[in-house]
């Protein structure tokens, strides 16, 4: 059932999704069945998604220059990853699934660096840019010469942009909970039910998720964020009966 209303035509929502999983490394269970389920949840929220898998170097660039490409100033944006991150000095990249490591100097090489993306977001000027990273897993490549901090590196977001973390800066994220039949990680179970709920604000969404997350974890998991919106956003607007609902109620409070 797609969330259809009048209020999504006001804006373009334009939404990125990647799913990295088979590494030639270090192979990841979920991260696809999980770009899979958020593309979905996204989907009925009104975006525009555009959906890739298992992407090596040149598809990771060529999906995010196309992505860029689509912004503009009248576009809501979400970027969605999934797969494995790390950081070198203070920076953060996003890892393809051909990447062959052998040394931290080849991070920059081989990764993605974040800031590619988010430089590109705020060029076009895009109302509200929304960069979820659920890529806080192990380090494919400790023991191997390569000594970098765990997860990822805290980072502040732009103007106009909400950085959003599996878990905290420099820890780490279970890929899925383990079970027989855990086809998705918890953030991405959590996030995707979260944004289809009515009217919450994009940063109560988050928080949602993040007690959501730390309850099922027992704590192991802390989501986290970095946020310098400016403006108001739901992913779904208020029903309409609400609506409805609110402006009787302050009609009948001016005519007592």
């Amino acid at each position: 059932l797609l969330l259809c209303s009048s209020a999504f035509s006001a804006e373009q929502r334009v939404a990125l999704v990647i799913g990295n999983a088979a590494y030639r490394f270090d192979p990841l269970d979920n991260p696809v069945n999980d770009a899979r389920l958020v593309a979905r949840a996204l989907e009925q929220a009104g975006f525009d998604v555009s959906l890739h898998e298992n992407l090596d170097r040149r598809g990771l660039v060529a999906a995010m220059r196309a992505f860029g490409e689509r912004l503009s100033d009248n576009t809501i944006a979400l970027v969605y990853y999934a797969g494995h991150g790390l950081q070198l000095r203070d920076r953060n990249y996003l890892i393809p699934v051909d990447a062959e490591i052998r040394s931290e100097d080849e991070i920059a090489l081989a990764g993605i660096d974040l800031s590619f993306i988010l430089g590109r977001m705020s060029a076009a000027r895009s109302r509200i840019n929304i960069v979820i990273l659920d890529a806080c897993r192990n380090n494919p490549f400790a023991g191997k010469s390569i000594h970098t901090a765990q997860g990822l590196a805290q980072m502040d977001a732009p103007v106009g942009t909400l950085l959003a973390y599996a878990t905290a800066p420099g820890k780490l994220a279970a890929d899925g909970l383990g079970g027989v039949n855990d086809k998705n990680g918890l953030y991405a179970q959590q996030l995707a039910r979260h944004v289809l709920t009515p009217g919450l604000p994009v940063e109560h969404v988050f928080k949602r998720v993040r007690e959501a997350v730390v309850r099922a974890s027992r704590e192991a998991q802390v989501p986290w964020e970095s946020s310098s919106l400016q403006g108001e956003f739901s992913f779904v607007p208020a029903v309409a009966a609400a609506r409805d609902g609110s402006a009787d109620a302050e009609v009948n409070a001016e005519l007592a």
